[in-house]
């Protein structure tokens, strides 16, 4: 039987024991119905997963005993921040989990001159929490140790300025550079635009900045494909699949 998987972002102890937060409570208490002494994996952005044991589990609380923690190593040695450009509905919630399955370290929701989605200040906060828990049960799923940062929705011309990823790159179909000529890097900015594309003033906009144009063969993917394949490419060449 699988032993359900939490993120629970406070310090383990081996040996003591914590008062699970909310939202692991809802799935403990509520949707599993877990008891006293039923097993559960437990792990924190630190990088630590943890065996632990429920205690106590009451209608709006529970606790559990740490007994024994690692530290796996499952994050991909080469970090990779992508700037996804918004899209509708479940397009992004797909381009979001996807990519955490495939070890984005960061996740920068991106407005373009293309893009469709408007999202006033306050739809913005609560749009940026829905992707993080959704970054966060990907982690849970994938077995990941450290969930994504996930950014606040901002403007292209602002996230271009202030990347500094030794080896950056935009979607672009005229690109005809071999992703194997470049030489290994450690960090990767990777810039993914709308359905209806960048503009070529936005592509043009982002090789000012030290972006390198990448295509991925020739046909062309949707907005949230395209991040699976690119991730895929980028840790088979450099990360871990290979």
């Amino acid at each position: 039987m699988r032993i359900p998987r939490f993120y629970e972002p406070q310090p383990f102890s081996t040996g003591g024991t914590i008062q699970l937060s909310d939202d692991v409570i809802q799935h403990v208490c509520r949707a599993l119905r877990m008891r006293p002494g039923d097993a559960l994996c437990l792990f924190n952005a630190e990088g630590v997963e943890c065996r632990a044991e429920l205690v106590q589990v009451e209608k709006r609380a529970a606790t559990a005993r740490i007994i024994a923690h690692t530290e796996p190593k499952v994050e991909s040695p080469l970090a990779v921040t992508i700037g996804q450009v918004l899209s509708r509905g479940e397009r992004m919630d797909y381009a979001v989990q996807k990519s955490t399955e495939l070890g984005a370290s960061r996740i920068s929701p991106l407005f373009s001159e293309r893009c469709e989605v408007k999202l006033v200040e306050q739809r913005q906060e609560k749009r940026t929490r829905h992707w993080q828990q959704v970054a966060i049960s990907a982690c849970e799923q994938s077995g990941r140790v450290i969930p994504p940062e996930i950014d606040a929705p901002t403007g292209l011309a602002q996230w271009l300025s202030k990347q500094d990823a030794e080896l950056k790159l935009v979607l672009h179909h005229h690109s005809q550079q071999p992703l194997e000529d470049i030489s290994r890097p450690g960090s990767v900015a990777l810039l993914i635009g709308p359905e209806g594309g960048l503009t070529e003033a936005e592509v043009e906009l982002a090789m000012q900045h030290g972006f390198q144009p990448l295509a991925l063969g020739p046909r062309v993917m949707r907005t949230e494909t395209a991040p699976v394949a690119a991730l895929s490419i980028l840790n088979y060449l450099w990360g871990d699949m290979g």
